[in-house]
């Protein structure tokens, strides 16, 4: 819808994430877009990515005892990203009639990457002896926690990589975890959200 407002029209778009199932479609509606566009500007619009939704239903149920699906929990996750002016009055339709209980894994993964507190690496380790104890010493912080880790030795090669996955005790520690990979001499790289390596693991 965004987009359509921008360009005047519907507009199609070449790719939406389906993890919003209910509200992700990549045309608006003809009707949706006509009603609004007639709003002007008393109709402005906070656009919000899977992550913040995914930490919108996470805080529904964990505080109020509310069960979301992820397009019904769009409203309170735009209002988490919104400017509110304090002391208004506010008005968040939810519904959670389509909500899957196995998804609950991928919410909370992908609540967890929006917050800046789950990141993905993979690491050049040596065949060598003490190579996972280096890294564990020289890069880890005492509130990071490995959640994942994946490795398969090859004996025909001097290293090998694996995925590792670490989730830290705040965001704010970034900086001090990246600072550290780059003083080892592991080779380490980033997986950056929206990468193909990344789109295998969410």
């Amino acid at each position: 819808m965004m987009a359509a407002l921008a360009a005047g029209e519907p507009v199609t778009l070449d790719h939406v994430d389906q993890f919003v199932d209910g509200a992700a479609v990549n045309r608006a509606g003809t009707l949706t877009y006509a009603a609004l566009a007639a709003a002007g500007d008393m109709v402005s619009i906070t656009a919000v990515d899977e992550g913040a939704v995914c930490t919108a239903m996470l805080d529904l149920y964990q505080h109020e005892g509310i069960i979301a699906e992820p397009a019904g929990a769009l409203s309170v996750a735009g209002l988490l990203e919104a400017d509110i002016e304090p002391g208004s009055t506010v008005v968040c339709l939810i519904s959670g009639g389509n909500n899957d209980v196995s998804r609950y894994g991928e919410i909370l993964e992908r609540s967890l990457v929006h917050l800046g507190l789950k990141h993905y690496f993979l690491v050049d380790f040596p065949q060598e002896p003490g190579a996972l104890r280096r890294f564990l010493d020289q890069v880890l912080g005492p509130n990071d926690d490995i959640t994942l880790f994946e490795y398969v030795k090859r004996n025909n090669r001097e290293t090998g990589e694996a995925l590792v996955g670490i989730e830290l005790g705040s965001a704010a520690e970034l900086d001090g975890l990246l600072a550290r990979m780059r003083a080892t001499d592991l080779h380490i790289e980033v997986l950056e959200p929206g990468s193909p390596a990344y789109r295998y693991l969410l």
